[in-house]
């Protein structure tokens, strides 16, 4: 039975590499995978049923705090996106002509600050809607697409609110909060290294056809309250301890209620049924399936890539390696197997895991939606590989940056 759940799992994290392939989206897969494996585990073990139901129990738990956190975060910001308060306000700041140049590294920086608070599909999706009305050439935008896409992930690792992986360290209890602010400042310095490579070569300028549009008084004040309450998930954290869930959700039924005062009937429950269940779904099915690698103890083995390697240098690795790998079974499976790191080598796998997947388009979900967001042919595997080196000299820079920050700590 032991070898059937793993031939099952595997064959579910061979679901996700294929997707493109059998063109059947990976949260099926995932989750199909990763509940029948548990069914049948307690089918084979029904007279150790109260163990494996804790066992079951205390999986479920970690992935609730998960889900809810991101169904929190994600209703608010799929708000202030369907409403264009974001391409709204970007269009407001930017002037009507600029330069290329200027124009890669204004991108870099929105990239970078909107994913630390909301999530790397949404930043992406609002990049690439803003660049794709410029007409770039394809060598040109191929250059931003590979900034957006280590930009997002760059930024998503200096807060829970912007990576996943990142939020599954904190929950863990690897990390702090000031910690993964101190981690924004090497992920900072890779991007801008990247940024002034890819700038190289760009000449000209462009037009922006800006489209500003009169911001309601509501969308106002619901733009600032998730400003509030990203500020307030931080400070409540840091001084009282207080669950950075708790206050989200906290925040998300206040603006429920005041939408419903100031916009009368406007259904704001809606904003729950456009997020990407997708998504949370395939959270769901691949830590089901890591949850019971660990049950049958074969993340132990995972633990040996870090004594056959100093800790950053496997850290360093497992980064290259979610290039290829989606990064959020790789981070829980790192959780699971019991591997003991100080705190500032916590950090460098959060750097390495979140950051890593850049350095190949299919290696993250931004670089999958701004594949398919820029035109057939656009931007393709080949055509985004040929900037791996530019790539992977950024994540160096960044990366060692980062062991600095862990020695210092």
């Amino acid at each position: 039975m032991d070898t059937l759940l793993l031939v099952l799992i595997a064959a579910g994290f061979i679901s996700i590499v294929i997707e493109d392939v059998i063109h059947i989206n990976k949260a099926k897969t995932t989750l199909l995978f990763g509940s029948l494996v548990w069914l049948l585990y307690f089918i084979s073990r029904s007279p150790e049923t109260e163990t494996v139901q804790e066992a079951l129990n205390e999986n479920l738990l970690e992935i609730a705090t998960l889900w809810l956190f991101l169904v929190a975060a994600m209703t608010f910001v799929a708000y202030l996106n369907n409403r264009g308060l974001i391409s709204n306000i970007v269009m407001r700041l930017l002037p009507e002509r600029l330069s290329k140049r200027t124009l890669l590294f204004i991108t870099a920086h929105f990239a970078f600050l909107f994913s630390a608070m909301a999530d790397n599909v949404t930043t992406t999706l609002v990049c690439m809607s803003l660049l794709l009305p410029l007409n770039l050439s394809k060598a040109d935008l191929l250059r931003f697409v590979a900034v957006i896409v280590f930009g997002v992930n760059s930024g998503g690792v200096a807060l829970i609110t912007g990576d996943v992986t990142t939020l599954m360290v904190f929950l863990a209890g690897k990390v702090t909060i000031p910690n993964l602010l101190l981690l924004g400042i090497p992920a900072y310095m890779g991007l801008i290294t990247l940024a002034f490579i890819m700038a190289k070569g760009l000449q000209e300028d462009v037009h922006i056809l800006r489209e500003v549009k009169p911001i309601p008084l509501a969308d106002k004040l619901a733009g600032i309250q998730f400003i509030l309450t990203i500020i307030s998930i931080l400070a409540l954290n840091v001084l009282f301890n207080v669950p950075p869930l708790l206050t989200f959700l906290v925040s998300l039924a206040l603006l429920f209620l005041m939408m419903q005062f100031i916009n009368g009937d406007e259904d704001m429950m809606r904003n729950i049924r456009m997020i990407e269940f997708d998504a949370l779904l395939f959270f769901l099915g691949v830590l089901l399936m890591v949850g019971m690698l660990k049950q049958l103890h074969i993340l132990d083995h995972l633990a040996e890539l870090y004594t056959i390697l100093p800790i950053p240098v496997a850290n360093y690795t497992l980064g290259l390696f979610s290039s290829l790998v989606d990064n959020v079974p790789l981070t829980a499976a790192v959780l699971h197997s019991g591997v003991e790191m100080a705190r500032g080598e916590w950090l460098t796998m959060v750097y390495g895991v979140g950051i890593g997947g850049s350095l190949l388009i299919i290696g993250s979900a931004s670089g999958i939606i701004a594949m398919s967001k820029a035109g057939h042919g656009n931007v393709t595997f080949v055509s985004y590989a040929r900037f791996f080196g530019h790539l992977l000299l950024a994540y160096s820079v960044g990366f060692a940056a980062a062991w600095l920050v862990g020695q210092i700590l």
